[in-house]
């Protein structure tokens, strides 16, 4: 889920990426277990995940965890970007997955503005610029009179057009102008960014199809253990990686319960220095093993494993080009409806979900951290940023793409009369001023968040 902004000047429609909610991988407070933390986008029809995640607080290391929900998706549940909490740190990783994941982000930008300007272009209305990225011109040239340009800064791109452009050589009243065309022509170059994002998304579903597949989970009782820390109060008392724990205390984990590796958790939290049962499935033979959590700096119990949830990933093809467009429909209507949901509970509880909006340096690290953990995974990655850059784009907002369609409505509501120029410039300035002051405060915010910052400051 996604948060993500555009900004788009009267004169202009552009992509100024510089807000989106994200899931983060290490948000959630799970574990002081010395592993590198990885995310990984599952790519079924409807899978999802809780992102690994770290603390000093717990014994344990949280694993990527497809939480299946056959009974509402036919392939598990899809990505939740409300399952991690807020921004605590990010891992950039290799230099190949920081600039696959720019690939990525760069890719949705020049889809968006490709919209815009191929809808002004086939309906011969004059477009001048097209660029991709903000900031000083790389390189540029001229083509049938427009100006293709590669930016200094790969994080949005923009549409030109000449009707407030006072070089600009074409009669103020041309018909042709975008200013000057019939509102619906204008409706049509303004949403078309929204569209080639939403086809865009479609396209990168039906290719990870066909191509590599979609996994489909099955879920077993108890919750895995894929790591043991050495000389840890769990390697002391006898647990091995692999080993799979039925049941602490009495309580089982059957494969229908949720959340079993947080019942886990908090049982192990709450009994420092004290024996805990823990029923284990070893190479297919049951045992009971007493662990006694080490004791915490706060007073909480550790162990220092890693858990994830019991499920095996396994993936499944269509069969003939029906079933193709059958697995691709359902996933697409899947991640829609997750992305509409993300954002319809961001609105109803901002004041719990506003620290989940992060800026483009957050966009490129998780998408490294895709990239690093396993590349098919960008295929949902980029199908979830298309989809949530149209979503928000056609909020009526001053900056987006909505807050365009919405001038041009309140111009149709008036008979035709449009409000004052200035009038419209104050209210769309006011709204690219807001967007680049909080994408400013963002950039910064999730730089400071990066691990090797951290470990420098």
């Amino acid at each position: 889920m996604l948060i993500n902004f555009s900004s788009s000047p009267p004169s202009s429609c552009s992509s100024f990426h510089s807000l989106i909610r994200l899931s983060n991988p290490k948000s959630q407070p799970f574990s002081d277990f010395p592993l590198k933390h990885r995310t990984h986008l599952s790519k079924s029809l409807s899978s999802s995940i809780c992102c690994s995640v770290s603390s000093q607080n717990l014994g344990f290391h949280c694993k990527n965890q497809f939480c299946n929900e056959r009974s509402r998706y036919p392939f598990g549940k899809r990505f939740d970007f409300r399952s991690c909490a807020s921004v605590s740190g990010f891992d950039l990783g290799s230099f190949e997955s920081v600039l696959e994941a720019v690939g990525v982000l760069t890719a949705i930008i020049v889809v968006h503005e490709s919209g815009h300007f191929l809808a002004a272009y086939l309906q011969g209305i004059h477009v001048s610029k097209f660029a991709v990225g903000f900031g000083p011109i790389l390189a540029k040239f001229n083509a049938n009179n427009v100006e293709y340009s590669i930016r200094a800064f790969p994080l949005g791109g923009f549409v030109g057009f000449p009707d407030n452009d006072p070089e600009s050589d074409i009669p103020v009243d041309d018909e042709n102008l975008l200013k000057n065309r019939p509102i619906l022509d204008r409706i049509i170059v303004i949403s078309a960014g929204v569209v080639a994002n939403v086809i865009f998304a479609y396209l990168i579903i039906f290719f990870q199809v066909v191509s590599v597949g979609l996994p489909v989970q099955e879920t077993f009782p108890g919750v895995l253990v894929p790591d043991v820390r050495p000389f840890s109060a769990a390697s002391r008392d006898g647990l091995f990686p692999g080993d799979v724990i039925l049941s602490v205390n009495g309580l089982e984990f059957p494969k229908t319960r949720p959340n079993v590796v947080s019942e886990l958790v908090d049982v192990i939290k709450n009994s420092p220095k004290r024996n805990v049962l823990l029923k284990i499935d070893r190479r297919g033979q049951d045992f009971e093993i007493g662990v006694t959590p080490d004791q915490n700096f706060d007073g909480t119990g550790k162990i220092g494993v890693q858990l994830s949830p019991n499920v095996k990933i396994s993936k499944v093809r269509p069969k003939n080009v029906s079933e193709a467009f059958s697995f691709t429909g359902k996933e697409f209507w899947g991640l829609s409806f997750n992305v509409l949901d993300s954002l319809k509970q961001t609105f109803l509880n901002f004041s719990q979900t506003a620290s989940k909006v992060s800026g483009p340096v957050a966009i490129i690290a998780v998408g490294a951290e895709v990239a690093r953990s396993n590349v098919d995974g960008l295929y949902q990655f980029a199908a979830l940023l298309n989809l949530n850059l149209a979503v928000i784009n056609l909020l009526p907002l001053p900056a987006l793409d909505g807050g365009s369609l919405a001038l041009i409505l309140v111009e149709a509501a008036r008979g035709g009369r449009k409000l004052p120029r200035e009038v419209e410039q104050r209210i769309m300035s006011s709204g690219i001023t807001l967007v680049l002051l909080l994408g400013l405060f963002l950039i910064v915010r999730d730089t400071l968040n990066l691990d090797f910052i951290k470990e420098m400051l």
